[in-house]
């Protein structure tokens, strides 16, 4: 790649090669006077009537990055900021050649000549870059060089990738005109250029990884496993319900495609669990719940990780989309202390309560009490809730034990529900279908 000095030396390699063309096809003897070329802004051009020669001026009047290699080797920094990488900087360089002559018809000559020159050369080859930079042949020091060449050539320009070509560009008479005013100099006939691409690239020193020492590509197919239908079991053996309540310590039942896998693994509200899973068909399997499963809403998963490397270490795979499920918590015991009221009084009292799960911290309790109907007619039933209120400041849970005071309650036999995160735990059902478990009672 070359260095911040290819764009000096473009410009000197392009007006050596005008400067040689003009001296081999004689143009000085044409024309009958000394032919110069030079690289400077046109507003520095003497156009006066006693100081205007013959010559041809080639002036860079843009630099633009190029297109085709802006994104290469990018990025040039890792995260941690530390350079990895040298991206070069390609540029397109715009020039534009123009001709000067005291004497009528000089100028068009020599932009003819000049225009003639680069169309016969679009490609900079390597070696004219290196005649053009280089001392002559036999003088290995730059002494021979002028002192504003010395410099050029150490800028690489033959060593880049890729070969210097020169177009033509079309600049319209309003463009034309624009430049000519910005220069504020007298118009003088001007063809456009574009010399692509220089690639000026850094030396700094970069952040290098190791080789690969083992090649680890491992192809997988596009399997992912789809839960479509969840349904549960009290049981192994027993039937296979979508319809009834899931309590803890029964079977989640997934139905769905694709999910089978080498290896598989189940995960409920994006935690990995530890429960194996039963294959009950080609698309149906079913596995226990965890013990220290929370009563409420939850999400279910499917994943297939993928043994990696060498030793072989599971890496994540293919993973189905969540779907919910809701368990219920269950009343396993229910204690009535300190009843205070008596008669007509209405009753108050602590109710303890056995539950399964245990409640966690952060949840949200509530105890449902509705009165069980006796039939007689015209009898108005009560039904009450009260709230759990942790400790200040709460312990840790799970709390299977807990105490919620009730206050102002009629006295009578009472359906009993807990309800946690809104989700409520199961009444039973008598022969006719009538909830009557479990219940309290008020004397």
């Amino acid at each position: 790649m070359s260095n911040a000095l290819a764009i000096a030396a473009v410009t000197q390699v392009l007006k050596d090669l005008l400067n040689d063309g003009l001296i081999n096809n004689d143009v000085t003897g044409s024309l009958g006077t000394t032919v110069t070329v030079t690289t400077t802004a046109p507003d520095r051009v003497d156009t006066s009537v006693a100081g205007e020669q013959s010559q041809l001026n080639l002036f860079m009047y843009q630099v633009s990055v190029n297109s085709g290699w802006r994104n290469h080797n990018l990025p040039s920094h890792n995260a941690a900021g530390e350079r990895i990488n040298n991206p070069p900087l390609a540029l397109d360089l715009h020039y534009l050649l123009t001709a000067y002559g005291a004497t009528d018809l000089h100028p068009e000559i020599l932009l003819g000549y000049g225009m003639q020159l680069l169309h016969d050369h679009p490609i900079l080859s390597r070696e004219a870059i290196r005649k053009s930079l280089q001392p002559v042949s036999g003088d290995n020091s730059f002494s021979n060089l002028p002192l504003s060449l010395r410099s050029l050539a150490s800028s690489k320009l033959d060593e880049q990738v890729e070969l210097l070509k020169i177009t033509p560009e079309q600049l319209s008479a309003e463009e034309l005109s624009k430049f000519w005013t910005a220069f504020q100099n007298k118009y003088r006939p001007t063809a456009a250029y574009k010399v692509t691409v220089v690639l000026i690239e850094s030396e700094k020193s970069t952040k290098v990884g190791l080789p690969v020492k083992e090649r680890g590509l491992y192809v997988m197919p596009f399997n992912q496993p789809v839960i479509k239908v969840i349904k549960s079991q009290v049981t192994a053996g027993a039937p296979v319900s979508d319809s009834q309540p899931i309590l803890p310590g029964y079977r989640l039942v997934l139905e769905g495609t694709q999910l089978a896998a080498q290896v598989v693994k189940l995960h409920i509200d994006g935690k990995e669990i530890a429960a194996t899973p039963q294959w009950l068909s080609a698309g149906t399997l079913a596995f226990t719940l965890p013990a220290d499963i929370s009563a409420g809403v939850h999400g279910v998963q499917v994943s297939h990780p993928v043994n990696m490397g060498n030793p072989p270490v599971l890496h994540a795979g293919a993973i189905s989309t969540a779907e919910a499920f809701v368990l219920h918590p269950q009343l396993t015991n229910i204690q009535v202390n300190n009843a205070q009221g008596s008669g007509t009084q209405p009753r108050s009292a602590d109710i303890t309560l056995k539950i399964n799960p245990g409640v966690g911290t952060t949840q949200k309790v509530l105890l449902l009490l509705n009165e069980v109907d006796s039939g007689a007619p015209g009898v108005t039933l009560h039904a009450y809730s009260f709230s759990w209120a942790q400790a200040s400041p709460p312990a840790p849970g799970p709390f299977t034990d807990i105490v919620i005071p009730i206050h102002n309650v009629a006295a009578g036999a009472y359906l009993v529900r807990i309800q946690i995160d809104g989700v409520q735990s199961v009444l039973g059902t008598d022969g006719n279908g009538k909830y009557n478990t479990p219940q309290l009672v008020l004397a």
